[in-house]
This record gives C-alpha cells, sequence and structure tokens, in this order.
C-alpha cells in the first residue's frame, strides 16, 4: 500500500511539473492562427495581446483576407493607397476600417470591422438642390454632429427637389439605400445646445416620396411623411443587388415633395448612406 501510494505521489509530481513548464507560447502558431480565424476582428486584436505567439499568428493573411471585401484590392489600390504591395492585409484591413474620403471630401466609405461590408455615405454638399444657391431658400450649415462640415437647411420653399447619384465598386450582395434627415436645427439659446423648430412646417399634407435606380435598370419608390423633429432619422428609401464586385455600380436617388399647394420648411439633409441590407436586419 504504501509503494503504492509513493508511485501515485510521483506520477502526481511528474505530471505536475511537465504541466507547469507548458504555456500558450508552446502552442504552434499556425493552429493559433487557424482559431483566430474564426473569431471577429476585435476579438482578434485582443488576443493579439496575449504573448508573442499570438501576436505573430494574427498577422496572418489568410486570417484577414477573409475579413476583407471581394474586391479590397481595388479598394485599397484606387482610394486608398498605392503602396498596397507593402502592406499586409491586415495592415489594409486596418486602413480600410477608417472612413476614405473622395470626390473632394464630399463621399467617404469604409469597411465595418464587424461584418465586413462596405458602407458609403455622399453628404449634402454634392446633391442637386432646387433653390440651393438662394439663401432665402436653402443654406448649407456648419455641424458638428455630422461625418462632414455642414448640412443642407432648408427654411422655407414651394417646391422641393434633390437629386444625387454615385458610382462606385461595391461587393457583390444586397445594398439598402437611406436618407439622413432632421426637422429642425440645432442654434444656441440661453448658452445651451437646443433644437429649434420654428422654420418646420408643411410635411403633414403630403408624403415625401423618395426613389433610387441603378444602371442594371433597378428601380425603388417609398413615399413617408416626415414627423419626428429634433432627433436625426434614417429613411429608408429601398434595396438594391450588386453582382459583379469588379465594375462599379452607378446609383442615381432622389427626394421631392412637389405640392406647389403650400410651402415647406425646416428640413436638414445630413447625407445619404449606402450599406449592406443584413447590417439593418
Amino acid at each position: 500500500m504504501g509503494a503504492n501510494t509513493s508511485l501515485l505521489t510521483l506520477a502526481s509530481s511528474d505530471a505536475s511539473e511537465t504541466s507547469s513548464e507548458l504555456n500558450l507560447g508552446d502552442i504552434p502558431e499556425n493552429c493559433i492562427a487557424l482559431v483566430l480565424s474564426y473569431l471577429e476582428p476585435p476579438e482578434i486584436c485582443t488576443l493579439a495581446r496575449i504573448n508573442r505567439a499570438f501576436r505573430a499568428a494574427s498577422s496572418a493573411d489568410f486570417i484577414w483576407i477573409s475579413k476583407l471585401p471581394s474586391n479590397y484590392h481595388h479598394l485599397a489600390g484606387k482610394l486608398l493607397v498605392d503602396d498596397r504591395n507593402k502592406l499586409c492585409e491586415k495592415e489594409i484591413f486596418a486602413r480600410l476600417c477608417r472612413p476614405v474620403s473622395f470626390d473632394a471630401g464630399n463621399k467617404e466609405f469604409w469597411v465595418d470591422k464587424m461584418t465586413g461590408g462596405v458602407c458609403v455615405s455622399i453628404s449634402s454638399k454634392p446633391l442637386t438642390i432646387t433653390g440651393i444657391d438662394d439663401r432665402r431658400y436653402w443654406n448649407h450649415i456648419p455641424s458638428d454632429e455630422s461625418r462632414f462640415p455642414t448640412v443642407a437647411y432648408l427654411k422655407q420653399i414651394w417646391w422641393v427637389e434633390v437629386d444625387g447619384d454615385i458610382e462606385f465598386c461595391f461587393p457583390a450582395g444586397a445594398y439598402t439605400l437611406l436618407f439622413k434627415l432632421r426637422l429642425g436645427k440645432v442654434i444656441k439659446r440661453n448658452g445651451r445646445r437646443v433644437c429649434s423648430t420654428d422654420d418646420v412646417h408643411g410635411w403633414g399634407v403630403k408624403p415625401v416620396e423618395f426613389k433610387l435606380t441603378t444602371g442594371t435598370g433597378q428601380h425603388a419608390v417609398a413615399k413617408q411623411f416626415l414627423k419626428t423633429t429634433g432627433n436625426w432619422e434614417y429613411h429608408r428609401v429601398g434595396e438594391f443587388i450588386v453582382d459583379d464586385s469588379n465594375t462599379p455600380t452607378r446609383v442615381k436617388f432622389s427626394l421631392t415633395q412637389i405640392d406647389c399647394t403650400h410651402t415647406k420648411g425646416g428640413l436638414c439633409i445630413d447625407s445619404v448612406l449606402i450599406c449592406p441590407s443584413y447590417q439593418l436586419a
């Protein structure tokens, strides 16, 4: 009995000694990289801080290729960096997750770090707005609530007509287009920032009509009343499908309220957002 006890004690001691010598750094780097490839980018970056082995494994190209859009070479080469061949896929992913401006800073695109989907935002500046050059009707006013320096603000007009378009290489998939709007504008009153609704009127008589069309013949129409004051809201226009990731997709869109029986006012137009439909599900 005593001999058996001694043997068990010795075996337990050897196992404990062996296990104490093993650590996470002993796991093969390729095994770590394979596990990391199943995680979301923020989780990968968190685990990369554990030790050198995890940090090295987290830079494996095959991990980040699976997180990037299918046409990321085009996005990186045409709109981001000329030295993309010097960057690893992890660095390309990090850069594309930050907003990339184009069209003289009037548009931005970025990759969503959780889903790898491509989003595009279009400011009010490049939109064709009827009456925008007449300060009695419209103004571009500064805003620190927007991705862009200014938003378009309507004081009062009879005929509201806003048109825009974009040509962009979207990765294949389904996309939704939305207008970001608000009734009312932010002003300072008694030293505080408040949303003034003094100019808001005329939106409850007829709905606003939103439209989108694509170069491939897709189209959508939506009619909505603008009701909520004081808060930015995304108004869904419709969905379109992209089949070819390497061919630019042309999208035209509009916002109109052309009933001339009454005036409309107090509308802020921030931007137009295009994002993968699954991100809105």
